[in-house]
């Protein structure tokens, strides 16, 4: 008999708690800035004082990593939450007053879709004057929603048909009261594997912007600031300027998609009783 056993994510799990109170504490263990620089130190290899290296300006690559996952993980977290919001009152309005309103709601969301995320982004960047955290939480949420949006009308399409919420209907109840009391607790395992992605998206959508020189200014450090700036370095076999960031960045994403899928397999499994 086939063993249907879901696997628990205790690698990932593992992961993100270390670099959590490591991010959490380096407060309180870390009394270096992370911007500063010491020309006399550049480029030292990973030894016993310099773990991770110094970069071309002589900044310790760990200090850097670990502040940068601080900037990293803060931003992939809070634009992952504006972006569930905003799909699924867009997602909500949509499917519950159907109808023209529906119709036109569906095309814009169709017609984002359609935009590659990075194309979009830049564009959504070009109406801030400055990039700074707050610009790009902003810019990342205004372009992960889409998806949890798309997935949270189908389920206020099937369940607005539903006894329940025609019974709340008929009894006075408005569309915030339905939407807070029916629909949100019932479609939110179909949409929590999308937000878990989300996080990951954040993660990685800063890291590219940041690699295309559209992302956060040099004096905030985040792993993909960090990559950017080891990019010259590359070719002068300069590795440890790059890889360190790249691999928290690898290990991170993997992490959360990994746990974003045993959430997934979890629900599968537990509304098709398998």
């Amino acid at each position: 008999m086939q063993d249907n056993k879901i696997k628990y994510p205790i690698f990932s799990i593992i992961f993100l708690c270390s670099i959590s109170v490591l991010i959490l504490f380096s407060i309180f263990l870390i009394k270096e800035s992370p911007n500063h620089i010491n020309l006399s130190n550049t480029y030292i290899v990973p030894c016993k004082k310099y773990i991770f290296g110094t970069d071309s300006m002589g900044r310790n690559i760990l200090i850097r990593t670990i502040y940068g996952g601080k900037t990293s993980i803060l931003i992939g977290i809070i634009s992952m939450i504006n972006s569930s919001v905003i799909g699924i009152i867009y997602g909500c309005v949509s499917g519950y007053f159907g109808g023209y309103v529906d119709k036109v709601m569906t095309r814009i969301l169709e017609m984002f879709l359609t935009v590659p995320t990075i194309i979009l982004a830049a564009f959504i960047q070009s109406f801030f004057q400055t990039r700074g955290l707050l610009e790009i939480i902003l810019l990342i949420s205004f372009t992960g929603w889409m998806k949890i949006g798309r997935i949270v009308r189908g389920e206020v399409i099937k369940l607005k048909q539903m006894d329940f919420v025609l019974a709340s209907k008929n009894m006075g109840g408005g569309f915030i009261h339905i939407s807070l009391k029916h629909f949100v607790p019932n479609f939110v395992p179909a949409i929590i594997y999308i937000c878990t992605l989300n996080v990951a998206y954040g993660i990685m959508t800063e890291s590219t912007l940041s690699f295309l020189g559209l992302g956060l200014p040099a004096n905030i450090p985040s792993w993909g600031s960090m990559l950017i700036d080891a990019q010259k370095d590359i070719l002068s076999n300069k590795w440890w300027t790059s890889i360190f960031p790249g691999i928290f960045i690898v290990f991170t994403v993997f992490s959360v998609t990994n746990i974003g899928e045993y959430i997934r397999k979890r629900n599968n499994k537990r509304f098709t009783n398998i």
